[in-house]
């Protein structure tokens, strides 16, 4: 193999894609395909990251989370969903959707965002305003599904994208100097910071467990074909970025920051609308939180917002709100 840095970047990139997952997972990917035919399916997540296959126990207890998907589709007339659906994926992408399929005697729990390659190639450009897809796909993803080569091709290089938009915010976000994961965990705490997240304190950490050598092939990799690296000295990068790029940069960081909770925000209130399965997915969540069963009628389906009073009321004829408040 090459040692050019785009060649590594690419063929690492390429191997992680096609790493195998649980066969469970490549099962639920078809069947949330069905009879459509999108460009890819690519799975993401704690599992995605390096759940060992030999490991039953760990595959199990992946597996009894929800999964994440993302469909990426030609045109979103490709995904077969109502045309009001299909156009606020248009104005506000993804739109999320929630599906239970039962595989080898269990049910499966995944949500599937939709994006179109276009808004794919878009948001994983480093001048994006919304940070959510390149540092989403700047981590380890598999490709479960896929149509052809070129579909292939496609989703590859806004892959590679992704990881060249982080690598770039990385150099301008973190320190001057220091070690590859220092840059990445500086990244991933101001991307948490930018999204409307419940996470823990040093959340960040956790990405990057067990990916120490895949950390700094990518950033290296990214910051020499981006003329970014200035001197190394064995493990401690050194940017060579100046003063002034800095503060530039980091008042374009601060924008983002400022627009991406409140954008957050109006995805959530979009999802009440558009959330496929969201009903069930709530139910779901509230049964796994609480041990409270909401049985899910076709009108709450429909009409989840106006369903909302009675499981509220359900919830506290049980008690929830009580025990929790204790």
């Amino acid at each position: 193999m090459s040692n050019d840095p785009a060649s590594l970047l690419a063929h690492r990139l390429a191997s992680e894609l096609t790493t195998a997952v649980p066969p469970a997972v490549t099962v639920l990917a078809d069947m949330i395909v069905g009879d459509t035919r999108p460009l890819g399916v690519l799975f993401y997540g704690s599992v995605a990251r390096g759940v060992d296959n030999s490991d039953r126990e760990a595959v199990e207890q992946a597996l009894s989370g929800v999964l994440d998907f993302y469909v990426i589709v030609e045109r979103h007339r490709d995904w077969p969903r109502p045309a009001l659906h299909r156009v606020a994926n248009t104005l506000l992408p993804p739109n999320v959707e929630y599906h239970e399929k039962k595989i080898g005697g269990r049910v499966l729990r995944a949500k599937a965002a939709i994006l179109s390659l276009a808004q794919f190639r878009h948001l994983t450009r480093k001048e994006a305003r919304d940070i959510s897809i390149w540092a989403r796909f700047s981590q380890p993803v598999r490709l479960v599904w896929v149509r052809d080569t070129d579909a292939a091709d496609n989703i590859l290089r806004c892959v590679i994208r992704s990881v060249a938009s982080a690598s770039y915010w990385a150099a301008r976000l973190g320190p001057q100097q220091g070690t590859s994961d220092i840059f990445w965990r500086a990244l991933y705490a101001h991307t948490y910071r930018s999204e409307l997240r419940v996470e823990a304190p040093g959340r960040e950490r956790c990405l990057l467990v067990g990916q120490e050598e895949r950390c700094d092939l990518m950033l290296r990799s990214a910051w020499q074909l981006a003329g970014i690296a200035g001197a190394a000295e064995g493990a401690v990068l050194q940017t060579g970025i100046s003063a002034r790029d800095y503060d530039l940069a980091r008042k374009r960081w601060r924008m983002r920051e400022k627009i991406g909770r409140p954008l957050n925000i109006v995805r959530l209130i979009k999802a009440a609308f558009t959330f496929q399965g969201g009903a069930e997915y709530l139910a779901w969540k509230i049964y796994r939180h609480s041990g409270v069963k909401v049985h899910v009628t076709p009108f709450m389906e429909r009409h989840p917002l106006l369903s909302a009073p009675y499981v509220i009321c359900r919830l506290i004829r049980a008690g929830v709100f009580t025990r929790c408040s204790r």
